[in-house]
């Protein structure tokens, strides 16, 4: 258990800025932040982050909160988990006691898994440095490779023993459960029930999470054991923590020098990664022999929009650069691609080169992707229907490009270097994008049908009161101002009364509750801590140990359009006391206006049933409340709808 004590140092040191900067590249704009949301396929910047209120929105799906509720879901972590992450990150130190046997067999197994990653890391590292063996071959290898220590330190390259079983009873010896040893994959289990480690005798590189979590590993057979092998590279397996078509190898080591560069490389392999790092060009990644997929895009645009294929110039690679293209623009980027001379590879390139080398290289030589599929596909071709089939090709790249006048720049080029009529581009490109328009309406019909109609229920109006988040709006930004000043007690004291005090006096005279549980717990604790000394309820609730609580309260908090400091106006007591006044009437006339609907159903109710009765009971409760709908109505100084 983490104590409050150290929880409120946490909050207090967490700079909202400095964690989402570490998932998504932020641009200033304004007082605030922004950048692509993380939690949905943002096309144009949408997500909010904001300095002063220590808080993210996202004005598109909603998503967002304080560091707490960025972190744990982005990363899909628990609350503590998320503290001990920024723990982590402000060097604060955290007192916890060794969970019971009890409490360990209540952790999910996602958390373990985490665990079991972590140590596994740990165990290949110390195999590779401290042992005669792992120095001997692992490391030795390695260093035959080229491969400089600081670089084995930074991407926590080890090495895992021959012994099939090593790993396994080392892990159960220190306490690791078995099961867990092989959801992660380290493991697997003969018939017998025996575990053997799925890595021993090769040379280990650990995958890493964007936020820094081993999720898995790659095993490598060592070059004297290759020969004759297919399979020269083993991953972990799909498990809840590692899907590979999601994943990018060195994700976690490049992202800040892919948002400083604002450009990525996108290679193949691990050592081609690890080769490019050595010698100084660290925006690099590896989707390491999967086909691309588009949430790896998606990772990879919320740092840039610009990225550079660089694979071999072989016809394997020519392969993998013509498969990625069309997502990659589908998608949005900004695609140029480079095959590097025949024999290399990005890894024996990048030895062979200085960093400055390698980057003029790059610069002198990289191509957009219409010069790449014509030299590619109408290299040697003169038969006419090939060729027509090669610029098709082409114009259908250009048609997945989601911004027009990129399409449009594009479609130019190609006339001008194809030597193809414009127009004749642009009809087909159209036809293209037609195609794709009508196939997904047909998907969304198709998808609509498999599933149930809505029930009567699901599509009723919903009784909430739209004035309850407004009413929270104004505790959060004035619940600590005093709007009433000496007011009188039944006894004679002589109080001073803030907005959140106020608002929970007035609903209290009626016995009304908020609908919204969440809202009335914000009302709650405003009204009880709001006469505290220096009570700020957007930061008292941004830090709120209720993580569902801090949740709301943070995206109620943000404003999407807000002016620079200099022409922000305050608003007065005055203000602010015949604002809290008109909303509440409004809270009050809208509650009256719920309860006519549901008048309204029950008469239609006992009118089917012929219950004259309860008829005229109810018409005298509607007679009532419409009488009272009216009088609030004067009250806010506006006539309400009478479609009763």
């Amino acid at each position: 258990m983490i104590d409050r004590d150290t929880i409120d140092k946490i909050m207090e040191a967490t700079n909202i800025v400095d964690v989402v900067s570490e998932f998504v590249t932020l641009r200033k704009a304004g007082i605030n932040y922004k950048g692509l949301c993380p939690f949905h396929d943002d096309k144009t910047p949408s997500f909010m982050v904001s300095p002063a209120k220590g808080i993210c929105h996202c004005f598109a799906c909603g998503k967002g909160g304080n560091a707490v509720n960025f972190l744990m879901e982005h990363e899909q972590i628990s609350y503590p988990d998320a503290l001990r992450w920024l723990a982590k990150k402000y060097n604060i130190e955290i007192q916890e006691r060794e969970l019971s046997a009890e409490e360990k067999q209540q952790a999910t197994d996602r958390e373990s898994m985490f665990i079991v990653n972590e140590w596994a890391k740990n165990y290949f590292i110390d195999i590779l440095k401290k042992n005669p063996d792992g120095q001997a071959i692992g490391l030795q290898y390695f260093r035959s490779r080229g491969i400089r220590d600081d670089i084995i330190e930074k991407f926590k390259l080890g090495y895992a023993l021959p012994k099939r079983d090593a790993l396994s009873k080392a892990a159960v010896a220190a306490g690791y459960k078995a099961d867990y040893l092989v959801k992660t994959g380290l493991c697997y289990r003969k018939d017998n029930g025996e575990l053997v480690d799925r890595y021993a005798g090769r040379v280990i590189f650990p995958w890493f999470s964007v936020s820094g979590k081993v999720n898995a590993f790659g095993g490598r057979l060592l070059d004297s054991r290759t020969k004759g092998v297919q399979q020269k590279y083993v991953n972990s397996p799909e498990s809840d923590i590692f899907h590979k078509e999601r994943e990018l190898y060195g994700l976690y080591q490049a992202k800040r020098e892919i948002a400083k560069q604002d450009h990525v490389y996108m290679v193949e392999g691990y050592t081609d990664v690890i080769a490019m790092h050595q010698c100084g060009i660290c925006n690099v990644v590896a989707n390491s022999g999967t086909a691309l997929s588009v949430h790896q895009i998606k990772a990879l645009r919320r740092f840039t929009p610009n990225i550079t294929l660089l694979y071999d110039g072989d016809e394997a690679g020519i392969h993998a650069a013509m498969r990625g293209t069309d997502m990659l623009l589908g998608e949005g980027m900004n695609v140029k691609v480079l095959l590097l001379p025949d024999g290399d590879d990005p890894d024996s390139f990048a030895r062979k080169h200085s960093a400055e080398e390698f980057r003029k290289y790059v610069e002198d030589n990289q191509t957009d992707f219409i010069r790449f599929k014509s030299d590619v596909m109408l290299r040697g071709v003169n038969d006419p229907i090939k060729r027509s089939e090669a610029i098709t090709s082409i114009v259908r790249s250009i048609s997945v490009i989601p911004n027009q006048i990129t399409r449009d720049t594009y479609v130019h080029e190609c006339s001008d270097r194809l030597q193809i009529n414009e127009q004749t581009l642009i009809n087909t490109m159209n036809s293209f994008i037609r195609g794709d328009i009508e196939s997904a309406q047909k998907e969304q019909e198709r998808e609509a049908r498999r599933h149930d109609a809505p029930t009567a229920s699901a599509i009723a109006p919903s009784q909430d009161n739209p004035i309850e988040p407004l009413l929270i709006q104004l505790i959060l930004q004035h619940g600590g101002d005093i709007i009433y000043k000496d007011v009188k007690t039944a006894d004679g004291e002589s109080i001073n009364l803030t907005v959140a005090q106020f608002i929970d006096y007035d609903l209290s005279q009626d016995n009304l509750r908020l609908s919204n549980p969440i809202y009335q717990t914000i009302l709650n604790e405003a009204a009880a801590h709001s006469g505290d000394e220096g009570f700020d309820p957007a930061a008292f609730f941004a830090s709120y140990h209720d993580i569902n609580v801090s949740s709301v309260a943070s995206s109620l908090t943000f404003n999407k359009y807000q002016l620079c400091r200099s022409l922000e106006i305050t608003p007065d007591e005055e203000a602010v006391r015949l604002n809290t006044i008109h909303l509440l009437s409004e809270y009050r006339a809208h509650t009256v206006q719920n309860m006519l609907n549901a008048l309204k159903r029950r008469l239609a109710e006992a009118q089917r049933n012929k219950n004259g009765d309860e008829v005229r009971a109810i018409l005298k409760e509607m007679m009532d409340a419409r009488t009272l709908r009216d009088t609030i109505a004067d009250s806010v100084g506006q006539s309400l709808v009478r479609n009763l």
